[in-house]
């Protein structure tokens, strides 16, 4: 590709920039604030910070938190809903679930309200027939209303739509033509699966989040275009692909979860390079912490994620789960006495109290500064603000030093964090000690080690540039189109050729996606997978198979061996059901160079990284070295404990662990191994 090419992932605190030019080499990287108000204006300060002329720039990959912070903070737009007769209450009813496993508390909020979810008569069976045909006027009476109304966005959700999408399809039709602008959802274009309930929450959450998506991207694309960037901005989905700007809020809800799965996607391609296929990613950044399990290099997608209670997304993305932990997260004592940490967090502004902005409550961040894991002397007069305020607000309460006060910050805090490693790993039936921890984030780092020990994880892997691996992400991301069709119908019964016939279909029109973003890539490859059960139940198995093409008793043997696999019993009495057809098409792209991350030229020996000593707390008192990671040779080998510091980052190497770099610039931390 002739031009630079760049990475851009908007964080919660952070925007961080990436830009890579394939001509030479060379690396310019950039970390600013997020501008929480109009998350483009911190976009654009990134170019600027990294010196980037946009005249320059070929291609522009971002990663957004627009929709995912929207579905969270139910921060959505007023949204129409029009339905089946009889079925208005769907996103409601839901899934025999409760918020709490264990009472009767909690609260639920649809997406759309109830008076603003209609029905029309219409009706298809599950087998795609028409019961009552559409009712065309009071369809446009339904439109007229939520007009009236004020809704900005639609959607059209009717009964076995996946069967039979007729209905569904006139009814948008004639919706367009009546709706003041383009937001109207039509839930089998979103997702033709059966499941009213997560195939109607999920258009919903589409249409809900399409407004925002739409005017956001259309401002920071034309804000890049009046900069001199002269071709098409891509946005990284959930799914770990990327599509084309002009396309993506048509299909909103694909971006949910985007900037952690740009995280992921990253840590597999590092991984690959560096030898370690097999990795739970551990990305904590200044609001949140998220994890995900990576295996034989590949980013695990699922479509059966569910972001927060009653809210099932079942499109498919990257299974990152999340925790409100990060280095913002706000530590108190509460009305019982006991030390809380997170999820509330300070975020951008005011931040931390050691960020000198304001902030008043007392984060991780602030713990770590105490703790000697961060220079204070960068800190000025914040950092005796911040002592201030955890020997008020933590150590006078609970009867505690300094010290120990902000130890049990970060101890409290890096449990929650374990909690969500072994949600991934020992609750999917996955041993922690057969994988590696990679690490990331601008926070993750200064913990990945006692992570590390704590889960019985051998080995660390922190990237050349972990504060900024979301933005790499970015860059290294593929071109990725994923189709769903629902068959539903027993294995012994079910249509074969039809079968491969739909899968072929899908593998067309994933191919037709790509190829029209016009962008050089190595190859294009399809994976299949099919979703099934046993006859009688609810879950689903996802099968993983070599093509599109296998027959009746491949399918029932690699079932039955998937099954066994995960539940440890067979089930010969009970017939197959083949629910849904899955392809994935990958535009693979030419790889880059990530050993030149840091610059090679910077590299010295360990005595010239050496900046100096200082205190650091490890139970007691440390006197530690510290290094910058800029100048570290890329065969260093220290003994912890250690510091390194570097731009986006700050490694700690707790007493007894071993540090050892590698060619690519990465730093690879044994646990215990120095010991």
């Amino acid at each position: 590709m002739a031009g630079l090419v760049a990475g851009v992932d908007v964080g919660g605190t952070f925007t961080d920039l990436v830009i890579f030019d394939p001509a030479t080499g060379g690396v310019r990287l950039a970390k600013v604030p997020t501008t929480l108000d109009n998350q483009a204006f911190g976009v654009l300060a990134g170019f600027e910070a990294a010196g980037a002329d946009l005249r320059d720039v070929a291609l522009v990959v971002h990663g957004t938190t627009t929709t995912t912070n929207a579905v969270l903070e139910r921060n959505l737009c007023r949204t129409g809903l029009i339905t089946t007769a009889g079925f208005r209450d769907v996103l409601e009813l839901g899934r025999r679930t409760r918020p709490q496993a264990y009472g009767m508390t909690g609260r639920f909020t649809p997406v759309i309200p109830r008076d603003l979810r209609l029905e029309v008569p219409e009706r298809m069976d599950a087998q795609g027939r028409v019961i009552t045909p559409l009712d065309e006027t009071a369809l446009r009476d339904a439109v007229a209303r939520l007009i009236a109304a004020g809704c900005e966005s639609l959607v059209i959700h009717f009964l076995h739509s996946y069967a039979n999408p007729a209905h569904e399809a006139r009814a948008a039709e004639i919706a367009r033509r009546l709706w003041p602008n383009s937001h109207v959802t039509a839930g089998h274009q979103i997702l033709s699966e059966s499941r009213e309930y997560e195939r109607g929450v999920t258009a919903a959450v589409n249409a809900a989040v399409q407004p925002l998506l739409d005017r956001y991207v259309s401002r920071l694309s034309a804000e890049l275009a009046h900069r001199g960037y002269g071709a098409d901005l891509l946005v990284m989905n959930g799914n770990g692909g990327m599509v084309p700007a002009a396309q993506v809020s048509r299909e909103a809800v694909k971006t949910v979860m985007s900037g952690p799965a740009s995280g992921v996607i990253a840590a597999c391609y590092t991984g690959r390079a560096a030898g370690f296929p097999d990795l739970v990613t551990y990305d904590m950044g200044g609001t949140s912490t998220d994890v995900a399990m990576i295996r034989d290099g590949r980013a695990p997608v699922s479509n059966e994620i569910e972001v927060e209670y009653a809210m099932p997304i079942h499109v498919p993305m990257v299974d990152v789960r999340t925790v409100g932990a990060g280095g913002g997260s706000i530590a108190r004592v509460d009305a019982a006495g006991m030390l809380r940490v997170g999820p509330d967090s300070a975020g951008a502004a005011p931040g931390p109290i050691c960020y000198g902005r304001g902030g008043t409550q007392v984060t991780i961040s602030d713990a770590n500064l105490i703790l000697g894991r961060l220079p204070p002397d960068r800190f000025g007069a914040a950092a005796d603000a911040a002592r201030a305020a955890m020997i008020e607000q933590i150590a006078h309460p609970l009867g505690l030093t300094l010290e120990q006060a902000a130890a049990a910050v970060l101890r409290i805090a890096n449990t929650h964090m374990a909690g969500a490693i072994r949600m991934v790993s020992i609750s999917m039936g996955a041993d922690p000690r057969d994988f590696a921890l990679f690490a990331f984030g601008g926070a993750g780092p200064l913990h990945a080690a006692d992570l590390a020990r704590e889960l019985a994880i051998p080995r660390v892997l922190i990237p050349a540039r972990p504060g900024i691996t979301n933005a790499l992400g970015c860059t290294v991301a593929d071109l990725r189109h994923d189709e769903v069709r629902t068959v539903n119908r027993p294995l012994d019964v079910v249509d074969m050729d039809k079968v491969h016939a739909i899968w072929r279909g899908q593998e067309a029109e994933g191919r037709a996606r790509i190829a029209a973003a016009g962008l050089p890539l190595d190859h294009i490859e399809a994976e299949f997978s099919a979703d099934m059960q046993f006859i009688g139940q609810t879950h689903l198995l996802r099968i993983p198979l070599p093509d599109g093409r296998p027959d009746r008793a491949a399918l029932q043997q690699r079932f039955e061996a998937a099954y066994h696999a995960r539940f440890g019993v067979a089930l010969p009495q009970i017939r197959a059901n083949l629910v849904n057809l899955n392809c994935s098409v990958i535009g693979r792209r030419p790889g880059l160079d990530l050993a030149r991350l840091i610059d090679p030229a910077g590299r010295g020996s360990l005595a010239d990284a050496l900046q100096g000593h200082r205190r650091v707390w490890f139970d007691q008192p440390v006197d530690t070295p510290v290094y910058r990671r800029e100048t570290l040779p890329l065969d260093a080998r220290i003994a912890g404990p250690a510091i390194i510091e570097q731009m986006d980052t700050t490694t700690l190497l707790p007493p007894g662990d071993l540090l050892q770099g590698d060619a690519m610039g990465n730093l690879i931390l044994t646990i215990g191994g120095a010991a």
